[in-house]
């Protein structure tokens, strides 16, 4: 009974409460002293309460720009929207702060902000990519011109992300074309892949996929197509024996490099 009494008292202690901050809040935001403004968004900020110091900060603005607390209200608005993960706007202000406050002690954490708001921002490697290009693109050229940053590992363990996304993204892909019979568009795939991602993991198996691509595309190619498409089906296959000798693909290469081989014999007598 007590316990239901104590918890009833706090729960109406927590509304009054939350009813008064609102109403100070709103009494804040109704000011025409942006000073009173600036002052309260400082408070909420240390408090961590990110929308409120966010609408502050966002209203001063275009009143303080220009004058001392300018630089500050920006970098601190632009993590406002950060800790609210509105990434694209904090991106968006960390790039206004740095280009605006190129000479602030904080351009170079506003910079890398930008960047890692971009990569925040960035979808599972399944979904369109264009905003992981847009982080890897803009993270690169941070640690080009701060190469000595104190954000350097950060920086770069970033990349190392969004390159291995990208890089399960184009390998994905290129299995699809497979995977629907669009072989002749895989064996585009497989080898922009390979370009692309030179190091890659998945280059014995692009490597086994391309003849494989290649060697269907013959099988369903019209007849005056067919011997130059096995020839260069048998040429796929050496490349990928001679790169991967060991491995655990070749057992089941081997069965349709004989049956190309035997194909393409037969094609050039005729």
């Amino acid at each position: 009974m007590l316990k239901r009494v104590f918890s009833k008292n706090f729960i109406i202690v927590l509304t009054i409460l939350s009813i008064f901050s609102c109403s100070k809040f709103r009494k804040i935001e109704k000011s025409e002293d942006w000073r009173v403004k600036y002052d309260a968004a400082l408070k909420y900020y240390e408090d961590k309460d990110y929308y409120r110091s966010g609408v502050l900060f966002e209203q001063v603005l275009p009143i303080v720009r220009g004058l001392p607390e300018g630089e500050d209200v920006q970098f601190k608005f632009a993590y406002c929207q950060y800790y609210q993960n509105f990434f694209l706007l904090a991106a968006h202000h960390f790039k206004v702060f740095y280009e605006t406050y190129a000479r602030s002690e904080y351009a170079q954490e506003a910079q890398y902000m930008h960047a890692y708001s971009l990569y925040a921002n960035s979808p599972a490697y399944n979904l369109d990519q264009t905003s992981s290009m847009e982080a890897l693109i803009a993270m690169q050229n941070f640690i080009n011109k701060y190469p000595s940053t104190k954000f350097r590992d950060d920086a770069t363990a970033v990349i190392d992300d969004i390159q291995e996304k990208l890089e399960l993204k184009a390998y994905e892909n290129a299995k699809l074309y497979y995977k629907i019979e669009k072989y002749k568009a895989a064996v585009v795939a497989f080898d922009t892949f390979k370009n692309d991602f030179p190091d890659s993991k998945f280059n014995e198996e692009v490597a086994y996929m391309k003849f494989m691509a290649q060697y269907e595309l013959a099988q369903r190619s019209i007849y005056s197509k067919q011997l130059e498409r096995y020839q260069e089906a048998n040429t796929y296959y050496l490349e990928f024996i001679d790169d991967y000798p060991e491995s655990e693909f070749i057992k089941d290469a081997e069965k349709r490099y004989a049956n190309s081989l035997e194909k393409s014999t037969e094609l050039a007598k005729k």
